[in-house]
Formats: structure tokens, sequence, C-alpha cells
């Protein structure tokens, strides 16, 4: 057990590595990185309420907050390989379910929406972006590949290799990433100018039509 702990700690200081280019060495990571201080306690405390220990998990999370300003509930299910970048203000939720390899931006919130018992939280997929400020709330699906827009609020399932963006979040079926699959949040369209500027679009095509038949008449 002891050793299968030690392999997944190696793995997420080498996510940073390869996530932060601002990461320089191990030292750095272990005390000035709040998101894998966030992680690693969220880890022992998710195994001690397995074991059924109350009390104690939700105390080391609660100090696990105070020190990294990261909440996570202790009975949140996480893969492997998370990063949590920069990691200020975001919060799990206790039926959350994340995959692997998922990056998550600072105020991030994976939360309920309302005083539902059951399994209330988001359920994230594999290999998922999630950008600053999105909230993503209720028992919804993020699938596999997706990437969240930064301040968008996901209320509804998304499929996968998709991108969502908005408030309400709208569903962009161009897949606005670069070839390493990181998020392009410039380049990332707003869906409610795209639908006025089709409507746009329309409304000339009509007037032009209405032109070329008052001059046939």
């Amino acid at each position: 057990m002891f050793l299968r702990a030690l392999k997944k700690i190696k793995e997420d200081i080498r996510v940073i590595y390869e996530n932060d280019p601002a990461a320089n060495n191990i030292l750095e990571i272990i005390f000035c990185y709040p998101g894998f201080q966030a992680l690693l306690f969220h880890r022992i405390a998710h195994k001690l309420r397995f074991w059924g220990m109350p009390f104690i998990p939700r105390y080391i999370s609660y100090l696990t907050r105070i020190i990294t300003g990261i909440e996570i509930h202790p009975a949140a299910s996480i893969g492997e390989r998370l990063f949590i970048d920069h990691g200020e203000g975001v919060v799990i939720g206790e039926t959350t379910i994340i995959g692997n390899d998922v990056l998550i931006y600072q105020q991030v919130t994976l939360g309920g929406t309302g005083k539902e018992h059951g399994k209330r939280h988001p359920t994230i997929g594999n290999n998922v972006i999630i950008g600053a400020g999105a909230k993503i709330l209720g028992n919804i699906k993020i699938g596999d590949n997706v990437r969240v827009g930064a301040g968008s609020v996901v209320v509804d399932d998304v499929p996968e290799n998709s991108t969502v963006v908005g408030v309400p979040g709208h569903v962009v079926l161009q897949k606005f990433i670069n070839t390493d699959g990181v998020l392009m949040h410039n380049r990332i369209p707003d869906p409610v100018t795209c639908e006025i500027n089709r409507q746009k679009y329309e409304i000339l095509e009509l007037q032009n039509r209405i032109s070329e038949l008052e001059q046939k008449d």
C-alpha cells in the first residue's frame, strides 16, 4: 500500500511538471503547490473515511481548505493524475466522481443544485479540462475529452469530445483545442453571439429576396 501511495505521489509531481512550465523542482511542487497538497490530504481523508473513521476525515478536509483554499469532500472519488492549477476557491462536492487525467483551474465548483440526497454532484470523465471559474452543478455527466470554458455554468450532460461555454453552458461543436489537446480559451466563440449573427444573416437574406421580388413586380 505504501508503494502504491508513493507511486501516486510521483505521478502527481510528474503531471505538474508536464502541465505547468513554472514548476522548477520537486521541493517547490511539494511545498508551494496547493493543488498538490490538497490532493495529498484528500487521499488520506478519503482512505480514513473508507475505513469508517468518523469526524477525522472531515476535519482533515476543513484544515486543508484553510491551508490551501481548496475544499474537497472526503467522500469525493478522484481518479489518477488530477492537476488542480492555482486552486484557490476550488470546491469538489461529496458525491463528485472525477476520472483520470483531469485538469482543473482556480475557482471551479463541482457542486449540487439543492438539498437533495444521494448522487447530487457531477461525474467528470477522463482527459477533461475545466477552465477558471466554471461551475458544474448537479448530477450530470461530463464526457471524456471535454473542455469547459472559463466562467461557464454547466447544468446539463455534455457529450464526449466537445467544448461547452457560456451561461448556461452551450455545447460548441468545434473542438477548439490545439494539437496537444489544450483548451484554447482565446479561441472559444460565444454561442449567443453566434446565434445572433446567424439570425442577422437570415434576415439579410430575406430582405434581399424581398427586394428581388419587388423588382420583378
